[in-house]
């Protein structure tokens, strides 16, 4: 089926419902997963998410740019309008010039995920939608092919995530993990090594870890200054570290994440244990 394109000149058209305070966290929060859709922002974005097999419901875009991307929306409504008009709705400027809306699909089993990954990112109280975008593209950038989060994690598919990601959260497979922290036995259980990121006095360097735990690793962080809860980091393998220099604490989470994955990539440890 072929829609045509439309031109709205009412902000207030029910048929931009899903386009509304897009700057709102709160109501998107509402909106969004309940009426199971998402809003991916940016051709290479809107193109990544229909490579992934995501069903678009519809696209909005700036009337100057119908030539070049009402082709993306074959099988959705178009709908166009002036910048003035998708700031009104939106509540900001919509400087890639656009907007589509997805249905989301349901998540898999964590066991789904298990079975067909090698090397696994497992985030707990991760709320920040800046730092989940940036975890999906490192993870997808590093070779880690699986994401389980803790149940109090941050909405991969929330825009600023998918944004930031550069469209990776659709190419990396990810689910919810509960119970929390009792979920985690099956990470062990499936045959990973689950390491805990963490600067507890026991943990190890990270270039220490040895050669059978970097076959199927399962690297957990936790949130931006208190880190991983202690029964989660109870749950791991091993508690590993990334060494600091200069009196800083630690990295950013998503940095850390680049860190370890890239570390736990290599096959050998770099660093012998003394």
């Amino acid at each position: 089926m072929s829609y045509p394109v439309i031109a709205i000149d009412d902000p207030d058209d029910e048929r931009l419902a899903d386009y509304r305070a897009l700057t709102d966290l709160a109501l998107r929060t509402r909106f969004e997963p309940p009426n199971g859709l998402f809003i991916a922002e940016g051709r290479q974005v809107v193109e990544r998410a229909l490579r992934a097999g995501y069903r678009m419901r519809s696209m909005l875009i700036d009337a100057k740019r119908t030539d070049q991307l009402a082709g993306l929306a074959e099988d959705a409504p178009c709908y166009t309008a002036g910048p003035e008009l998708l700031e009104a709705v939106t509540g900001f400027h919509v400087h890639r010039g656009t907007l589509a809306s997805f249905h989301r699909r349901t998540l898999p089993e964590p066991a789904e995920i298990l079975e067909r990954t090698r090397r696994l990112v497992v985030l707990e109280g991760i709320n920040n939608h800046t730092n989940i975008g940036a975890i999906f593209r490192v993870a997808a950038g590093l070779g880690f092919d699986g994401v389980l989060l803790a149940p109090d994690c941050a909405d991969p598919l929330y825009r600023r995530s998918v944004r930031v990601s550069m469209g990776e959260v659709f190419a990396v497979p990810y689910t919810y993990l509960s119970p929390w922290p009792d979920g985690l036995k099956q990470i062990r259980d499936a045959g990973f090594a689950l390491i805990g990121l963490s600067p507890s006095a026991e943990a190890i360097d990270i270039s220490e870890v040895g050669a059978a735990d970097r076959e199927r690793p399962a690297l957990m962080f936790g949130a931006e200054g208190p880190g991983l809860t202690g029964p989660a980091l109870a749950a791991c393998d091993t508690a590993a570290v990334i060494p600091m220099h200069a009196g800083v604490d630690s990295l950013n989470v998503a940095a850390a994440t680049s860190v370890a994955c890239w570390e736990l990539s290599q096959p050998e440890p770099r660093v012998r244990r003394r």
